[in-house]
């Protein structure tokens, strides 16, 4: 059988989801953590041209990091490398649960597992709905891209790795079943809706859209082309590679700041830059910045190329908005963090969005089609918080439970 080897550092959400990804697929893994390590770190560099992780491999051969063994496993690829088409405690689930033509049939699926999915995976379980919640690319949403949850009710932990494990254990101990795929087409036209994954093929008499939201990208010239070779969206993940090196924080939210701090644990120089010329972070976030000595602010600037060598990262073209002067800065690496835009390109054409392109929902996280739901950032571009899109996340679990009650004809609790 083919032996995978995983290199992966400390407080890395991307290589959580790759081994969450094997698993699965229940198959074994070595990992290596190079954190801490200058020689392992150099090693990775060499062998793969790279300045991030996880990076992977399969029998020696490389393969790339989280977003190709994603494609490998929803492509089925994976499943034909290892002869496992077919094999799992998942595929038999989907066996049992299916009609005579392939069609799994569901209450509720939950479209998303981040704070709003498990939150409306815990509702309707409780509810003995039998939710089933499929994932999607990161579980965990974007709390999977945050090292510290420090403003969650009563959750006296920091590590936000520790909360998505215990939401999605709290769901799955009421009846939630988590099934990692990923949702290809659906039409709501109909019901039962009709939802198909990579996996399997579904219909269900209530949806709950929690897809959330992903980095947004600069979109400039020799970013894509430097990609995990000096620009990053992930200072966790990343800050390892960049010891003692110049580095800049593009953006002025809660997410620049908590990352530029972070990654003064490694850098000899952290350079915000901002367009505006004062942050939108909160106050506590932008005293800790403020009072560290290892960050700096350039002020009313944007970032126009990334430049480098052919191999990695060696500069930014910065442009002042106010004078319109540009400057060629020497850094070696860039870490994005401009905000985020909506996963809601499956929903196109299909369900009412805004101007831009966030679900729209009214106060019970109804979309325009009866019994399809939203919650979480998918439709939130004001608060953008866990504690937000948890509510939301109950909100639309309880109106689904309402609504398969009176598409059966049955009571309601309370009605």
């Amino acid at each position: 059988m083919p032996r995978i080897k995983m290199y992966t550092t400390d407080f890395c959400s991307y290589c959580n989801r790759a081994k969450r990804i094997l698993e699965s697929k229940n198959l074994e893994f070595e990992e290596i953590n190079i954190h801490g390590s200058a020689e392992m770190r150099d090693e990775i560099e060499e062998l793969t041209g790279r300045r991030d992780v996880p990076q992977i491999f399969i029998d020696d051969t490389h393969i790339g990091d989280d977003d190709d063994l994603a494609e490998l496993a929803f492509s089925g690829k994976l499943d034909e490398m290892f002869n496992r088409e077919g094999e799992g405690t998942q595929m038999e689930e989907i066996k049992k649960n299916s009609d005579g033509n392939g069609l799994e049939e569901r209450n509720v699926i939950i479209i998303g597992g981040g704070t709003a999915g498990f939150a409306a995976g815990i509702y309707t379980s409780r509810a003995m709905l039998e939710p089933l919640l499929i994932t999607g690319d990161a579980l965990g949403g974007q709390l999977s891209l945050t090292l510290d949850l420090e403003n969650y009710p009563g959750f006296f932990g920091t590590e936000a790795a520790k909360f998505i494990q215990g939401m999605q254990e709290q769901a799955e101990r009421f009846g939630t079943e988590v099934r990692f795929d990923r949702v290809t087409e659906v039409d709501f036209n109909r019901q039962p809706f009709y939802v198909k994954t990579y996996d399997q093929a579904y219909l269900a008499k209530a949806i709950i859209i929690c897809t959330g939201a992903s980095p947004r990208t600069l979109n400039i010239p020799g970013e894509e082309k430097y990609g995990g070779r000096g620009v990053s969206y992930c200072a966790t993940c990343d800050g390892f590679f960049f010891q003692e090196q110049r580095l800049v924080v593009v953006g002025g939210g809660d997410a620049a700041m908590e990352e530029a701090i972070f990654l003064t644990r490694f850098a000899s120089e952290v350079y915000i830059v901002h367009r505006r010329d004062q942050l939108r972070a909160s106050q506590i976030l932008q005293e800790r910045a403020f009072k560290n000595d290892k960050i700096k602010f350039i002020w009313s600037s944007i970032v126009e190329e990334i430049q480098g060598d052919g191999e990695k990262v060696t500069g930014a073209l910065l442009k002042n908005v106010e004078t319109d002067e540009t400057q060629v800065f020497p850094i070696d690496g860039v870490f994005i963090f401009i905000g985020h835009i909506p996963n809601t390109e499956l929903f196109e054409s299909v369900i009412e969005m805004d101007d831009q392109d966030y679900v729209v929902v009214d106060n019970l996280q109804s979309t325009n089609i009866e019994g399809v739901f939203a919650a979480g950032d998918v439709h939130d571009h004001v608060f953008r918080q866990a504690i937000t899109a948890g509510g939301a996340g109950a909100a639309a679990a309880i109106s689904a439970e309402k609504f398969i009650a009176e598409l059966e004809n049955r009571a309601y609790p309370g009605q």
